[in-house]
């Protein structure tokens, strides 16, 4: 009886020492792991969080608008003026005005 319980005492010592070799493995690669996301996770920039609220939802849609509308207001010159210079000069007064309202608009 005593020959029985140790060999079935060493078979589960040997099963318990598989599992724990097997677990020590994983634990090794998935520290591995972890230390190479976290190298190439340094050279990728962070996200920035944009703010929230109603004061910053209602300054995002009135830049959406006012480019839409810069965007409306060059497409019509394009299609109703034949001149280039007169949609050059449109496109880039534009440009050079669109900032400055955006500006004026959010403060």
């Amino acid at each position: 009886m005593s020959k029985e319980r140790a060999q079935r005492r060493a078979e589960r010592e040997r099963l318990a020492a598989i599992e724990a070799t097997a677990r020590a493995a994983e634990q090794e690669r998935r520290a591995r792991r972890d230390a190479r996301v976290a190298t190439l996770s340094r050279w990728v920039p962070k996200r920035r969080t944009r703010p929230s609220g109603v004061i910053a939802a209602r300054h995002r849609t009135r830049t959406r608008m006012l480019v839409v509308s810069v965007l409306a207001l060059n497409v019509l010159v394009w299609i109703a003026s034949g001149d280039w210079a007169a949609r050059f000069l449109a496109l880039a007064l534009s440009v050079l005005i669109a900032p400055i309202l955006i500006i004026l608009m959010t403060s």
